[in-house]
């Protein structure tokens, strides 16, 4: 009986190896995986996350105060954090749409929970599920006209369960400010915008 070729041996199993790369999904493809994989698009009123109200907050003219939003991401499902892991992923964010007298900074997100899906067990996304708290400040100017000032803005995020992804969504979030004397602290001499307190984006 011939022996096999050892050349013929290395040739089968680098073959091997080649193939089972192959089958390996890319980042890419992953996070192609995760923005559609549902074939079935949901009712447009579905929505995966709440948001629990916010009581008013109070804040003296050339003052601060500190506002937490507390939001609910449904049980069996989650959602990207404000960092995903892949470029392709879309981020959860707050935007907000201001009156001149007052402002919204230093946004503080929470880290994302590092978590494997079925479609790829191999790595891991990072992801809000269950309460998501973000913090920020809210700011009056010096000039803040006193009085009480609706705000609205919206959390943009996109939900999945553990085998699809749904198309992102936009959550209304509405809170009061009274400008006044005797609330917040010091904000120093200058009370502006940052980068962090973007407006209500068209898109």
């Amino acid at each position: 009986m011939k022996k096999p070729n050892l050349a013929c041996i290395l040739l089968v199993l680098f073959a091997g190896l080649i193939l089972a790369a192959a089958q390996q999904p890319s980042a890419s493809q992953q996070a192609d995986a995760v923005r559609q994989a549902a074939a079935v698009q949901p009712d447009a009123s579905r929505t995966f996350v709440s948001f629990e109200p916010v009581s008013t907050i109070h804040v003296a003219p050339g003052k601060f105060a500190p506002a937490v939003f507390r939001f609910h991401v449904k049980p069996g499902y989650h959602i990207n954090s404000n960092k995903p892991t892949e470029p392709e992923l879309i981020p959860t964010v707050m935007h907000f749409s201001l009156p001149g007298d007052v402002v919204i900074g230093r946004m503080v997100y929470p880290p994302g929970q590092l978590t494997s899906f079925p479609f790829n067990p191999t790595e891991k996304l990072s992801v809000y599920s269950g309460e998501v708290l973000i913090k920020a400040r809210v700011v009056a100017p010096e000039s803040a006209a006193t009085g009480t000032y609706t705000i609205h803005g919206e959390l943009k995020y996109q939900a999945c369960d553990n085998n699809a992804c749904y198309p992102p969504k936009k959550l209304p979030v509405t809170f009061n400010v009274a400008v006044g004397s005797g609330g917040g602290k010091k904000s120093g001499p200058k009370a502006r915008p940052t980068k962090t307190s973007p407006h209500i984006h068209s898109n």
